[in-house]
């Protein structure tokens, strides 16, 4: 199987393309040792067409296969879409226009969260594929055979996938709850991670408005240097080694080597350097420039007996719907809705607020309960939410 390497047989490829419905379109890319994945290979299939495309080819011009992209009157089917579109963000500046992504769609018809190509492969079309090169290095020249093969089979059977998951989709009548989800990967900002907004991802609790100033900056300072370097954050500095330092916010070379999660001799570094300027700044912010703390929260706990309620709902709901319990909330989205009627979760959000997020919060605040029936559990109204004495 011939790769396009040739900008000319690119842009025939493309003109046929586009008298298509829809293109199933999947990468190959690496990004172990990089910040931002680099592209080895585009698959992309049409009706009646498949073909691999060598973005690594000298002189190849992708010009043609971005308008492709932007075309709003062709459907650009992925699946598991975020990947492949955070490299065509990255390569134009843009989103594809008017995409579909396979996962989700199966999330919402039944299939459960997160479902591998292999597994709606083999549900959908009753095809094993051999998924053995798919941690190959693809950037290496040439490609085999079996590479070949395997990519091409990852647009190839997505056809029929997509085709079964439209006609589920419109059996069940569900397009909003697939719309909801497909915004968040049409909107930009899913795809450009600013800087300044870098400590967001991280996961460990901060306790004092200084030690959180010193991490937003360290965290924006990493994520600067990762992008500029091309390098991933964690070779820059680990999460526990920014939480350290923003811990004990270590202003001399030497303060540096008493801290357990920094290598020796880091302190004598230029990115030390850089480090204590951005520390010596925190310490210089006064008690009204650091940012608030959120205020400690003293109601129910989120694993007592409220939470418990939400778990049994959750599991109601989803066996009334025929979908995966986690595709309406996690357990971590239920300890937040138990702490905040407005957290920022999917749960309370679109059409998992409708299905499942506002009964959840109706539990919490004693406007419906669940009664076991022979039938399942049911939810019931509950006229008097005076609490009891």
């Amino acid at each position: 199987m011939d790769l396009i390497v040739s900008t000319d047989v690119l842009a025939a490829f493309c003109e046929r393309a586009s008298k298509f419905d829809f293109v199933t379109v999947d990468t190959e890319f690496l990004r172990e040792t990089t910040y931002w994945p680099k592209l080895c290979l585009i698959q992309v299939a049409t009706d009646d067409e498949a073909v691999l495309i060598d973005p690594l080819a000298p002189g190849l011009d992708l010009s043609s296969f971005f308008v492709l992209l932007a075309n709003p009157n062709i459907t650009k089917v992925f699946h598991a879409a975020r990947q492949d579109i955070e490299i065509f963000v990255k390569m134009t500046g843009k989103v594809p226009v008017n995409i579909f992504d396979t996962q989700i769609a199966a999330s919402v018809c039944g299939f459960g969260d997160s479902v591998s190509y292999d597994n709606l492969v083999r549900s959908i079309t009753n095809v094993e594929l051999d998924k053995s090169s798919r941690f190959t290095d693809w950037s290496v020249r040439p490609l085999t055979e079996k590479q070949l093969l395997y990519a091409v089979a990852d647009v190839t059977h997505l056809r029929d996938i997509y085709r079964e998951l439209r006609k589920q989709v419109d059996a069940t009548k569900r397009w909003d709850w697939v719309e909801d989800e497909l915004g968040v990967l049409r909107s930009i900002d899913t795809y450009v991670v600013q800087p300044e907004q870098a400590w967001e991802r991280l996961k460990m609790k901060i306790n004092r408005p200084r030690d959180l100033a010193a991490l937003k900056k360290l965290a924006a300072w990493r994520e600067k240097r990762a992008q500029d370097g091309d390098q991933p954050r964690s070779r820059v500095l680990k999460d526990d080694v920014l939480f350290e330092l923003a811990q004990q916010r270590p202003l001399t070379a030497d303060a540096f080597e008493k801290l357990r999660a920094v290598p020796r001799g880091f302190g004598r570094s230029s990115a030390a350097a850089e480090i204590m300027v951005l520390l010596r700044d925190v310490e210089a912010l006064g008690k009204t420039d650091l940012p608030i703390m959120p205020e400690r929260y003293r109601g129910p706990s989120p694993k007592g007996a409220v939470g418990d309620l939400i778990r049994v709902l959750l599991k109601s709901v989803a066996e009334q719907h025929g979908v995966a319990a986690r595709i309406l909330a996690t357990s971590d989205e239920i300890d937040a809705l138990v702490l905040d009627d407005d957290a920022d979760v999917p749960a309370l959000k679109g059409w998992r607020r409708k299905l499942f997020g506002d009964k959840a919060l109706d539990i919490k605040h004693g406007r419906i309960g669940l009664v076991a029936t022979r039938k399942g559990v049911v939810e019931v109204a509950i006229k008097d939410t005076t609490p009891a004495e």
